[in-house]
């Protein structure tokens, strides 16, 4: 057993280190490069890119905004996600399977064709003001398009599903005689959940918000198309000193 376990994870580890470590090893060698107008990048080893990120107000907000934004998404996905991983976990309908497929459908629509869904939602003549004008709630279009708020509901939008089905993988493996006994022995539902059911399902919830925290950090089409110009993440940060500015230096280390 102990000579199999090395060749099961083999293969898997080798194409990990293949294409994620050597690229990043490679990108910190970058960064440590100088940036000449006209050169492109010139070989050296300096920290001057992290100390310019440091030292930059700008780039710090970007960092913060990336951060708030992140962690808000995490938390409101944690809360609409579990009642749902929790339904389709316990429940013993025959339309499960189907019920599954209808909560991972979203992934199969890319991020930049469901960011252009929201903005024909939130657009000042989108869904979202023509019923508000409808119903009488107000008179002039709401700002919704080009705000932080967009991009949280666009973000959450990509990456519900992600937390959905980690946590119901975990759900499905806490055996409902738990919670009955707990219930028995005068429990109240809440009581329930909070003592019981959080609690065993906490490694579903950390892997979830771990996987859900990168995503929203890498977040790119959504706060392109949903935030605007004025409003900027890391993800479009870095495509920026890259792309349009050619500055390698500076976006490895970012």
């Amino acid at each position: 057993r102990r000579s199999i376990a090395p060749m099961l994870v083999g293969p898997a580890t080798i194409l990990v280190v293949l294409v994620l470590f050597v690229p990043m090893a490679i990108l910190f060698r970058y960064s440590l490069n100088q940036f000449v107008p006209g050169q492109f990048m010139v070989e050296a080893v300096t920290i001057a890119n992290y100390v310019k990120f440091f030292t930059d107000s700008y780039y710090l907000n970007v960092l913060w905004t990336t951060v708030k934004v992140a962690v808000a998404c995490t938390v409101v996905s944690l809360a609409l996600a579990f009642p749902v991983a929790y339904f389709l976990a316990r429940t013993t309908s025959r339309f499960k399977s189907m019920l599954v497929i209808l909560a991972v459908f979203p992934l199969m629509v890319g991020n930049v064709v469901r960011a252009a869904g929201w903005m024909v939602v939130l657009g000042n003549e989108g869904v979202v003001n023509g019923i508000l004008r409808w119903i009488g709630l107000t008179v002039e279009p709401i700002k919704l398009l080009y705000t932080p708020t967009a991009v949280i509901i666009g973000i959450i939008a990509v990456v519900l599903p992600y937390m959905i089905l980690t946590l119901q993988s975990v759900l499905e493996g806490i055996d409902y005689s738990v919670e009955e006994a707990a219930l028995n022995l005068g429990a109240s539902p809440s009581r329930t959940f909070f003592r019981i059911v959080f609690p065993l399902a906490m490694p579903g919830v950390l892997a979830g918000t771990v996987l859900v925290f990168i995503l929203c950090m890498n977040a790119y089409a959504t706060p392109v198309l949903l935030g605007g110009p004025q409003f900027k993440m890391m993800a479009p940060a870095l495509y920026d000193q890259i792309a349009r500015s050619t500055n390698w230096p500076f976006g490895a280390a970012l």
